[in-house]
């Protein structure tokens, strides 16, 4: 007995005495043991530091980067690439024919069986710039921009619902709870804007996107790295504007006043969250005076506002595009817009000339507009959904189904071949026949165009190294200029 009480005495002493040293490199020496620990992060740029106050400044990539800004133009729902970029005259011969039976063998898809019949492109095409583009006619104005774009007609996807394919697109996972590819690049990149958020989201079409805001999440990244969604009328952001009456100089001192406790906790703690939103109050008060402004079409000239067809006030995409253009001026680091309208299980023929109608003046536009502003160069526009269609008909004789196996996504900017058309499908465009893409491979590209080797930009997380790319990916070397 005088063993076990001695044992627990001993046992005892010991808590106490850690318990001390945790108190002593936490309290003493100004928090000591915090100090030491927030200045290495933010030698590595994980952590604010008393020299570096925003978690946010721009820091360096692995090696010299080609472009420093992205503008994501998700064209939710899966655009067909049969009546758009991917022309298949034979397709079009045996329009209404069965396809080969072996061609649907182990097959998955949502409505597609072995009686559907092939359907031809809807539209015609024809051939632009020098680079000899076949693109539709349903595309005149990304047409005219045709010896700026990379196309790649070879993508492929693991996913084939809506759902899991747009997180696999915008997160490099099917599951809910990853970093998007905005977040990845403000983690590693930081931001240029000190007044405007370092990644924005724009929404246009008939709704939100079907993964919702998955799809600019910062997972398990601290949550300054998430992206802000921005409204093309209205205040910007919601909530943003102070209440009736409120006198700037109250609520100035009032945030000092929150953020002081925050910084004293934040000092104990070490809680990137805490420094997330001391962040977010400041970015908040400084957004008051800088998104009005930076949201303000009124500046703009009236052939800049017919080249995209923007109309000041209206929610629309030309107006999201050009907003895009006057964000990244700014120095936003990563501008996403999101137009969830092109999931045409039916009304194929009208629906694309809709589609089509609302976002195809705008995309050459701001093509063209990033060139006359010196702005192409340093940045990446990329243009696609999160698969493609299938070449059979679904239902009636107007639409089509879900296809991840191939489709077509465009790019613009710097670091990359001009007026490329890569890779190809087969001669119903129903698997790739020639350079495929898989997603993680774009990812892996894209982080190589900023400067980044996909294997190395990382966060450390439930015991192991987490990165935009998973363990998949290669850089398609052949799209680098």
């Amino acid at each position: 007995m005088n063993r076990l009480h001695k044992s627990d005495d001993t046992h005892q002493a010991a808590v106490v005495q850690n318990a001390r040293r945790r108190w002593f490199l936490q309290q003493c020496g100004i928090g000591l043991g915090s100090v030491a620990l927030t200045s290495l992060m933010a030698g590595d740029g994980f952590a604010a530091s008393p020299d570096n106050a925003n978690p946010l400044a721009p820091k360096a990539p692995h090696f010299p980067a080609k472009i420093k800004n992205v503008i994501l133009l998700f064209m939710g729902g899966g655009p067909s690439q049969f009546e758009m970029f991917d022309h298949k005259p034979m397709l079009a011969k045996l329009d209404g024919t069965l396809p080969p039976p072996d061609l649907l063998d182990g097959y998955r898809a949502a409505f597609i069986n072995p009686n559907s019949k092939l359907l031809g492109p809807k539209f015609g095409f024809s051939k632009h710039g020098q680079s000899g583009a076949e693109i539709s006619e349903l595309l005149p104005h990304t047409a005219s921009v045709a010896d700026d774009l990379c196309i790649v007609r070879s993508m492929t996807t693991d996913a084939f619902n809506h759902a899991p394919a747009q997180l696999l697109m915008s997160t490099g996972s099917q599951q809910f709870g990853r970093p998007s590819m905005g977040s990845w690049l403000t983690y590693g990149l930081g931001s240029e804007s000190e007044n405007l958020p370092a990644y924005v989201v724009f929404n246009s079409g008939k709704k939100g996107p079907s993964a919702g805001a998955g799809n600019w999440n910062s997972g398990f990244l601290p949550t300054m790295h998430s992206g802000v969604e921005f409204r093309s009328s209205g205040d910007p952001v919601l909530y943003l504007s102070s209440p009736e009456g409120l006198p700037a100089g109250s609520q100035r001192s009032t945030l000092d006043a929150i953020n002081r406790l925050n910084r004293q906790r934040l000092d104990v703690v070490g809680d990137p969250e805490i420094a997330t939103r001391v962040n977010s109050y400041e970015m908040a008060f400084r957004m008051q005076s800088s998104a009005p402004e930076a949201m303000s079409l009124a500046d703009e000239p009236q052939h800049m506002l017919d080249l995209y067809g923007a109309e000041p006030g209206k929610m629309s995409f030309a107006n999201n595009c050009l907003l895009a253009r006057r964000l990244v001026q700014r120095g936003v680091r990563f501008v996403q817009l999101f137009h969830e309208s092109w999931d045409q299980h039916g009304g194929l023929t009208s629906g694309l000339k809709q589609n089509c109608l609302d976002t195809d003046q705008a995309c050459g536009a701001l093509v063209k507009d990033l060139k006359q502003q010196g702005l192409l160069d340093e940045t990446l526009v990329i243009w696609g959904g999160e698969f493609g269609r299938t070449p059979m008909v679904q239902g009636g004789n107007d639409g089509r189904d879900h296809h991840p196996n191939s489709f077509t996504m465009w790019m613009a900017g710097g670091g990359l071949k001009k007026g490329l058309v890569y890779g190809s499908t087969d001669e119903l465009g129903f698997n790739v026949a020639e350079n495929p893409v898989h997603v993680h491979d774009l990812h892996a590209t894209i982080l190589q165009l900023l400067g980044f080797d996909h294997k190395r930009l990382t966060y450390r997380f439930q015991g192991r190294d987490y990165r935009l790319t998973d363990v998949h990916g290669n850089v398609v070397k052949d799209l680098l200029a």
